[in-house]
């Protein structure tokens, strides 16, 4: 249902600290019409090149400042992610993407309060890495 706001396009980067690449990270937008609390993020899963990343790998951010394991965002309800707005997703993994061309698949859901059942999107997107 809200596949399109889901894995911005040309947002697949890798991450570079300290001199060295640790991860990659895209960008995405809330699959609801409004805000919500991180703590309402249902789910993050990604793929590359159709090989699932381990949930421990996944960090989420509004701010880039500020680091979430999926199972610490469960908790975080200071921080409103708001519609319109990214949310950053880093994986953490030495090297981060080789270069090259990659399939990335991003599926996003997340669970308001007062809704049925989780509101979400799936995208996969060729991205080049340089």
């Amino acid at each position: 249902m809200f596949d399109n706001y889901v894995f911005t396009k040309d947002s697949c980067k890798n991450v570079e600290a300290d001199g060295k690449i640790i991860g990659f990270e895209i960008q995405t937008l809330i699959t609801y019409y409004r805000g919500i609390p991180l703590s309402m993020v249902y789910s993050v899963e990604v793929g590359v090149d159709s090989i699932p990343v381990p949930r421990d790998m996944i960090r989420i951010s509004l701010d880039r400042k500020e680091w979430f394991t999926l199972s610490e965002a469960e908790t975080v309800s200071t921080y409103k992610w708001e519609y319109g707005e990214p949310l950053y997703i880093r994986i953490l993994a030495e090297g981060g993407l080789r270069k090259g061309e990659h399939d990335v698949r991003l599926s996003i859901s997340v669970w308001p309060a007062y809704y049925p059942m989780p509101a979400g999107g799936q995208r996969t997107r060729r991205v080049a890495i340089e």
